[in-house]
């Protein structure tokens, strides 16, 4: 497992179709947790930050009622992460617990941390890039993902031996009957534990064909991620994050990306670009989606792209497309009509 994982937590579209369960739309959870919509939509990736704010808009919308409990109650294992798709293929509940702690961080900067005992297993998740106060939400649809799987694949009607939260107990009662087992509230650590025994239950979904041509996949996927990245190609997935809250620095993007701005400034050059020029191409980029967007006006565009007035956008669209964003927005209306 890396040992330094990027800070980039890719949304599954189960996220999304599991808050349907939740009587919640993706647009109502993300305005709540003031996330920028329609940059969310051209990436598909949140920060930490961001992705703890969203699990907190979920707690807060659906109140009182356990809601990653009920998000993943409702969830097809077939709309799972890669990372739990093949643990619902592996050979056993230890094997399968392996393999979504070995894959987990393809999808995001999280490490389970698993501790094999005589008689317990105690898992505990981290998240490198937060804080110890991770939202209750998303610790219960990590607990409750890593039941599911347990129930799912070895078909029986497993039960941990006793799960620890720092959350106060929210009385609805349906944490307590979804686990079955011995609940500790306000806790000093969030702890999923089993019994030991229990990990060497068979999976009756075991398909070894199948894990012979996923695994393989999710290596190579693991491999990338943790490979050195063109620092080009870093500025560019980030520069999006920075923009709605105005022109970026390299300061903050190197700070960002745990570096000098001397060192990013180095590498870009190395690479053949400029600072200046890799925020021209990312606004120019954006602001070639957003205007293809007939829910976004000018006004959002503006902000969205980081440019203190709008005479400063349409003299840069202008020097990029050689007419107005109206004008382009229209055509491009008309191409498609």
């Amino acid at each position: 497992m890396p040992t330094q994982m990027p800070d980039q937590i890719k949304i599954p579209r189960t996220f999304w179709v599991g808050l349907g369960a939740l009587g919640l739309t993706s647009d109502e959870v993300l305005r709540h947790a003031k996330l920028p919509v329609a940059r969310i939509a051209h990436e598909g990736s949140l920060r930490t930050e961001e992705f703890f704010l969203l699990w907190q808009a979920i707690g807060e919308l659906a109140p009182g009622c356990a809601a990653g409990l009920r998000l993943i109650m409702g969830l097809e294992p077939a709309l799972l992460p890669p990372s739990f798709l093949a643990a619902h293929h592996a050979r056993d509940f230890r094997d399968a617990l392996a393999r979504v702690a070995r894959f987990k961080h393809l999808c995001s900067p999280e490490l389970l941390r698993i501790t094999n005992g005589p008689q317990e297993c105690v898992i505990e998740p981290e998240w490198p890039h937060g804080g110890c106060q991770v939202p209750e939400a998303l610790v219960d649809a990590t607990f409750g993902s890593l039941v599911q799987l347990g129930r799912s694949g070895t078909r029986t009607d497993l039960h941990p031996l006793r799960v620890e939260l720092m959350c106060a107990d929210d009385r609805s009662g349906l944490r307590r009957e979804f686990y079955g087992c011995k609940m500790q509230f306000r806790s000093r650590h969030n702890r999923l534990v089993f019994r030991s025994a229990d990990l060497d239950l068979r999976f009756a979904t075991h398909n070894e064909e199948l894990l012979a041509m996923l695994t393989p996949q999710l290596e190579a996927a693991s491999r990338a991620l943790t490979s050195t990245p063109r620092a080009t190609d870093q500025v560019r997935q980030i520069l999006p994050r920075f923009l709605s809250a105005g022109r970026p620095e390299i300061e903050e993007v190197a700070k960002e990306l745990g570096m000098s701005s001397r060192s990013l400034q180095r590498r870009i050059t190395e690479e053949g670009s400029t600072f200046r020029d890799l925020l021209s191409q990312a606004r120019r980029a954006l602001a070639r989606e957003y205007l293809l967007n007939p829910s976004l006006d000018l006004k959002e565009i503006v902000y969205l792209l980081g440019y203190e007035d709008s005479p400063s956008f349409y003299r840069a669209f202008r020097q990029w497309e050689g007419t107005t964003p109206a004008n382009w927005r229209s055509r491009q209306s008309m191409v498609e009509n």
